[in-house]
């Protein structure tokens, strides 16, 4: 029995954690069991996010994504995808590492929800103020 070379990759962003798995493949993705166009929904610009670490290490179409994401929105989940992606290419081949670098999808997107601070409506929000 052959044994198929699997790359893994975990990648975060604001409270999405996203498990990707690389298989050599034709370039197929599903995430959460779903097909790419039917998890995002019809959101235009949100599928070319999980493209972006394949153009930079020029791997277009030569792995299939098997992606489990939970948490957050779909934003963040795509971010988190992006992340993940980008590091499995990173573990696949070390030569692919400088490219996704310089490109900044190794770097984890340290932005959060800022918390809500008492005495103000939101994080930053402050009650308005009456001078006159």
């Amino acid at each position: 029995m052959t044994s198929v070379i699997q790359y893994y990759g975990t990648g975060r962003r604001k409270s999405a954690t996203a498990r990707v798995r690389l298989v050599p493949g034709t370039g197929i993705v599903k995430i959460n069991g779903r097909t790419m166009e039917d998890y995002v929904g019809g959101r235009p610009g949100l599928d070319k996010m999980i493209a972006v670490p394949f153009q930079a290490a020029d791997a277009n179409g030569r792995f299939d994504v098997i992606v489990t994401v939970r948490g957050g929105g779909i934003t963040g989940q795509l971010g988190a995808i992006r992340h993940g992606i980008a590091r499995a290419l990173a573990n696949a081949a070390p030569q692919n590492r400088p490219a996704l670098r310089t490109d900044g999808l190794l770097t984890r997107d340290p932005r959060v929800k800022e918390r809500k601070k008492y005495g103000r409506k939101r994080a930053r929000k402050r009650s308005q103020c009456s001078t006159r």
